[in-house]
């Protein structure tokens, strides 16, 4: 084997050029399926980095819930098995319990070995030597770390001690923000921050290779606090002792020998009981007349207990991950089979001008057996160093993939093994036919210099140049139709203008300011904010368009005893719809008289108009959020339609509402700007940490840029099918100019014959380019056929064209037709060109 190697490698070093081509083609297609496996991998594949991570379960409920008054949820859980017999089987999962609910799993635990919550946060303030900062937190039981293995880099983790009522409030660090915020220095043991307004005393530092429960693919939350700190530290308001206000998340790990089914029976009943007396207190608390409301009446309806493996976390894949996986992994799956494809008849091409070694070598006593092996040897080294480069190139493609799909964690042993695999597969597949066909010659009409016919050989490249041209095609047609999708979406009018607009999102729940207060610090961010030189306005909301929230409630029309109308919900300062570009069609907009102490009004846009008040006018009609306050609200307006948060889907229905007769938290300033606005974005930033210093700036961004992260993946998607489209277009062109131009040299004497008799250039140019021209036809009328049938695949991704779109595909065609045109020209001309003198003595 070793002779082999060194045989074959330097055999390679003698042609370094078609070797270079040949293992950059190869790295292209090896390494675009690597840095898909590693995405599949991160998302499906991988466990929690914890102690025994197939032991943890993951707890969770489905199905209707009347006894939940207020629920939190971080991320999506996934689907129930449809194994369920019951009626869940199906229905989107949820993962948060009542703390209360937490304690009941625990006392009631038999089938567990530990049971622990956790509850992750995006956003708390974090005082540190005086400087505030937007920082994220997990919220962990004194259990949690002990339960799943890990330990503490230095100090120690929050422990069960620290859940005591009269315990100080203490803190772990994750090492990320120890090395970002404190250069990892020791001595931040014992020091004392602020987590929203609270003194905590930081203990220790999480180990490194530990990113949270949530997902495997997850980032670590700065902070780990116990879980009891919740009142003081949370903007919810007090929830700890609140049986309907469903926010921890469980995770336990199971007993040797136990299943998920006896966890389950273990749990039910008393998630089911406690679920209902939770209920019944919660309502024995309220006033006669709160419980006649109809919002609290015939509520019995209680979800179901769902038990599965927490190995991976809570979180799952979504749809449009999955499809978005499912599309990147179809093609860079084409390009690898286009690789082979040339790769193979590289390697056809070349065991032709090597007949004659071939023949020596048989000829002097070589087995086809040997000649056979010594040929895949080299076919495996041509493929390891491609899948060597393909590796590197791995772990810079996994980067530019759109998160959650991207991955920037270096690759693992599922990676590499893949890789290897990949590579493996690959150096076989396009190194069989060549070293097949190789030991296939006559020994005595190879070694006669003049033989040159290889017609076996011929019909395999003409058919791997068909498979070629259809898979380049293929991806043209889907590079056409995502480009024109991203074209569509790009061009979508959202109903306002999004030019010169910056976001500046702020932290004003961790300071723990009140409402008057909160009034105070966003009417005076405001003022400030409009007399920077190249301001023209600035205005708050909640949230703003277009951003990924959403916030969405029922309303109940005075006079009407049907159920609620479910609108989304905007809270906004008067002169927002002003900044923004919107007009009022009918009515009028908000004023500086509606605030707190004023007659609540609202204003609808056209499609809640349309749904809430059909054929009426809703000037003056009354509304309210429950049955009973059905004339709290009057409607003094009707806004056009805007998009809210989708570009795919038509205008919602809209409810605004003063922000100062709304909800005050998650306020966002808005800024209308003269000019480009990544001019002023760090004078906005600026003021805004100036207008109260305790207040950190969160982010400050565009509005642009906030709309092109709603179409980030089909972008991604287009570029994915464009620039593979564009290798393999390039790839069919020189496979064809290669074939072409090998059946021009074999052709060479019966050329000059033509020649000699009288056949016009024309003629044998005609000749040429038909022979192309045939290959080429039958590989588009394969490729569109496939393209057809792979479009109705992929239409739920595309938006504004029809997968089966006949101009997409005509240029599509075109353009394979003038690049094959070209390739397949270029052999003719020169075919043209023959001397009949010198192409009779040829041979």
């Amino acid at each position: 084997m070793l002779k082999d190697l060194r045989h074959g490698f330097r055999v390679l070093m003698q042609a370094k050029g078609w070797t270079a081509v040949v293992v950059l083609s190869l790295a292209v297609g090896i390494g675009a399926n690597a840095a898909i496996f590693s995405a599949v991998n991160a998302l499906l594949l991988r466990k929690l980095p914890v102690d025994d991570p197939d032991s943890l379960v993951r707890i969770r409920w489905a199905g209707e819930n009347d006894m939940v008054n207020d629920s939190s949820d971080y991320g999506y859980a996934g689907l129930v098995g449809r194994e369920r017999s019951d009626r869940i089987a199906g229905q989107r999962a949820r993962t948060t319990f009542s703390y209360p609910m937490f304690e009941h799993f625990r006392a009631a635990n038999q089938t567990m070995i530990d049971l622990a919550g956790s509850v992750p946060r995006n956003g708390v303030t974090v005082t540190i030597d005086g400087h505030a900062e937007t920082a994220s937190a997990l919220l962990v039981s004194g259990n949690y770390y002990r339960m799943l293995g890990v330990r503490a880099q230095i100090g120690r983790l929050p422990a069960i001690e620290d859940e005591a009522p009269s315990a100080p409030a203490v803190a772990a660090l994750s090492d990320r923000y120890w090395r970002s915020r404190f250069a990892a220095s020791s001595d931040v043991l014992g020091k004392t921050i602020r987590i929203n307004n609270v003194p905590i005393t930081i203990v220790g530092v999480v180990s490194s290779s530990f990113m949270g429960t949530q997902s495997v693919s997850g980032s670590p939350r700065d902070l780990s606090v116990p879980l009891t700190l919740e009142d003081r530290i949370g903007t919810d308001g007090p929830r700890l002792k609140d049986p309907t206000n469903w926010w921890v998340q469980v995770l336990g790990r199971l007993k040797p020998g136990v299943t998920y089914d006896q966890v389950r029976g273990n749990l039910e009943g008393v998630f089911q009981s406690q679920s209902r007396a939770g209920m019944e207190a919660h309502l024995a608390a309220m006033s006669a007349e709160d419980r006649s409301r109809s919002s609290n009446k015939n509520r019995t309806a209680v979800a179901s207990l769902v038990v599965d493996s927490g190995s991976r976390g809570f979180y799952e894949v979504d749809e449009k991950q999955g499809r978005a996986l499912q599309t990147l992994a179809a093609i860079v799956g084409l390009v690898l089979l286009l690789v082979c494809a040339n790769v193979t008849n590289l390697l056809l091409s070349r065991t032709t001008s090597r007949q004659k070694e071939i023949s020596v070598r048989l000829s002097i006593g070589a087995t086809r057996g040997r000649v056979m092996r010594q040929f895949l040897t080299e076919s495996l080294l041509l493929s390891a160093m491609g899948g060597g480069i393909g590796l590197l190139l791995t772990c810079w493609g996994q980067a530019l993939l759109p998160p959650p799909v991207g991955t920037t964690n270096p690759p693992d042993w599922r990676v590499m093994t893949f890789t290897v695999a990949i590579t493996a597969f690959a150096g076989i597949v396009f190194g069989i036919a060549p070293a097949v066909r190789s030991t296939s010659v006559e020994v005595g009409t190879a070694l006669k210099e003049n033989s040159r016919t290889m017609s076996g050989a011929n019909a395999l490249s003409r058919t791997l140049l068909v498979v070629q041209v259809a898979i380049s095609l293929l991806l043209l047609v889907g590079a056409g139709l995502f480009l024109r999708t991203l074209d569509n979406l790009r061009r979508v009018d959202i109903g306002f203008d999004p030019q010169n607009l910056v976001f500046v999102r702020v932290d004003a729940e961790g300071s723990q300011f009140d409402d008057d207060r909160k009034l105070r610090y966003f009417g005076d961010g405001m003022n400030q904010l409009r007399a920077l030189p190249g301001v023209k306005d600035a205005t708050v909301s909640r949230p703003t368009l277009m951003s990924g929230g959403t916030w969405e409630t029922g309303i109940y029309v005075e006079g009407q005893n049907s159920a609620p109308n479910h609108v989304h919900h905007m809270a906004v300062a008067p002169n927002f719809f002003d900044t923004m570009g919107i007009p009022v069609v009918l009515g009028r907009g908000f004023t500086d008289r509606d605030v707190r102490k004023a007659p609540q009004v609202a204003i609808l846009n056209e499609a809640a108009a349309r749904i809430v008040f059909p054929n009426q006018n809703p000037i003056g009609r009354k509304f309210g959020h429950s049955a009973e306050s059905t004339g709290d609200i009057e409607v003094v307006g009707v806004l056009r339609d805007v998009r809210y948060n989708d570009l795919r889907e038509e205008p919602p229905p809209t409810l605004y509402r003063p922000y100062q007769q709304s909800n005050l938290s998650d306020l966002v300033f808005s800024v209308r700007t003269a000019q480009d606005p990544t001019h002023v974005m760090n004078a906005v930033r600026a003021i805004a940490a100036r207008i109260d210093p305790s207040v950190p700036v969160v982010t400050v961004e565009t509005q642009m840029a906030q709309l092109q992260k709603r179409y980030e993946q089909e972008t991604v998607i287009a570029q994915a099918y464009t620039l593979f489209g564009a290798v393999a277009l390039f790839v069919a062109a020189i496979g064809l100019f290669g074939l072409m131009s090998y059946n021009v040299s074999r052709r060479t004497r019966e050329i000059g014959i033509r020649m000699a008799m009288g056949a016009r250039r024309e003629a044998v140019l005609a000749l040429v380019v038909r022979e192309a021209l045939v290959l080429v036809t039958i590989g588009i009328l394969i490729g569109a056929a496939a393209a057809l049938a792979a479009g109705r695949i992929m239409a739920s991704q595309l938006f504004g064209v029809e997968p089966t779109d006949a101009r997409n595909l005509m240029a599509a065609i075109s353009v394979m037709v003038i690049v094959a045109g070209a390739a397949g020209y270029l052999p003719a001309r020169l075919a043209t060109r023959v001397d009949p003198m010198v192409a009779l003595r040829y041979e």
